[in-house]
């Protein structure tokens, strides 16, 4: 680990400046991403900014029914918020499958979006990776891609990225409130992380020295809503494929039909995937497997699944299917070509 300097910030305004004028300055908030990155050589600022003391730790009502979540809420307190695990219990499942109860407990909701990659070459300084160094060359192309993107990925990089509760913000449409130099913006949390394209080092559209503050959530929606996640141990693993989906499912007709429906994957994509080609399928149908199918198959259309990983695409097809059918009752009997290789999931509910 390389020495640095040390700053606890006393307001929020004063850690934005102190972190602007210095380049290769950081913010540090719960540490467990960051930590683990200045102990293997991922990560070298020269000056660590600690935010644990803003007071940016509250959950409050929106005027209009949506929900503000400070920024340094811990993800177990979050989790265990009578109003989210009520209205957006897609989120408190996500939080409470993301790592240990020991790590929730020190991990941030600001932090936890900016996690970076868990890729096996990013984090081993001895092997050649764009994300870290650009221009280096990427070693998982031709390597070891069991955990890594099928969808959106380029020739300079194709890791994931590893947060459950991003996948679940990406799905209820959540905004981050983010504070810089030059004021305070808001950017939908669809927008917030970026393909990696040929600049795989910028994970997010953030500028240096903008602050997550704030998450906002819109008032609760209509419908069922779930987070499942695929691991390969019931516990402590990022996940294979995870998918957050709300459904809300007119009845008042003949047949059931889905009013609409949100659906964001995990472990696919450099960034949490919306499923909108999916969701274009689902609107107006019927609530069947065969519609389920077909919308994932839409989605699943621009799969380019590496030499170790073509089994995240029929994975993803089953993760998709039994998650509508479990929101919306339908049967759960699949056509033969989704009965996935993939039975490990468990992903946690509240």
């Amino acid at each position: 680990m390389n020495p640095f300097d040390y700053e606890r910030a006393a307001d929020a305004a004063g850690a934005v400046t102190t972190v602007t004028d210095r380049p290769d300055a950081v913010f540090l908030a719960g540490g467990t991403n960051l930590v683990d990155h200045l102990k293997l050589g991922v990560a070298e600022p020269d000056l660590v900014v600690d935010i644990n003391r803003l007071e940016l730790t509250e959950v409050e009502a929106l005027d209009d029914g949506g929900l503000r979540i400070g920024a340094m809420v811990r993800n177990s307190d979050a989790a265990a918020d009578p109003r989210i695990r009520r209205d957006y219990p897609m989120l408190a499942r996500a939080l409470l499958s993301g790592a240990s109860g020991q790590l929730r407990n020190a991990a941030t909701m600001g932090g936890n979006l900016l996690q970076r990659t868990r890729c096996v070459y990013f984090q081993d300084t001895s092997t050649p990776c764009n994300k870290r160094e650009p221009g280096a060359g990427c070693s998982a192309i031709g390597g070891y891609t069991r955990y890594h993107a099928i969808l959106g990925a380029s020739a300079d990089c194709v890791a994931t990225h590893p947060s459950d509760m991003a996948v679940a913000l990406t799905a209820l449409d959540a905004s981050v409130v983010v504070l810089g130099a030059t004021g305070e913006r808001r950017i939908p949390v669809t927008e917030l992380h970026r393909l990696p394209g040929d600049r795989p080092e910028q994970d997010t559209v953030l500028e240096h020295g903008e602050l997550i503050t704030a998450l906002e959530l819109p008032p609760p929606r209509p419908g069922a809503s779930t987070y499942r996640k695929i691991r390969d141990r019931a516990s402590y693993a990022f996940a294979l494929v995870s998918v957050a989906a709300r459904v809300d499912v007119d009845t008042a007709g003949r047949a059931p039909v889905i009013r609409e429906a949100a659906i964001a994957l995990g472990g696919v994509a450099h960034k949490p995937w919306r499923a909108r080609a999916a969701e274009v399928v689902l609107r107006g149908a019927e609530p069947t497997a065969e519609t389920f199918l077909a919308a994932a198959d839409a989605e699943l259309e621009a799969a380019e699944p590496l030499d170790g990983n073509h089994f995240k695409v029929q994975m993803t097809r089953g993760a998709v299917c039994t998650v509508l059918a479990e929101l919306t009752g339908a049967p759960e009997a699949l056509p033969e070509s989704t009965t996935s290789s993939a039975g490990i999931d468990h992903g946690g509910h509240s």
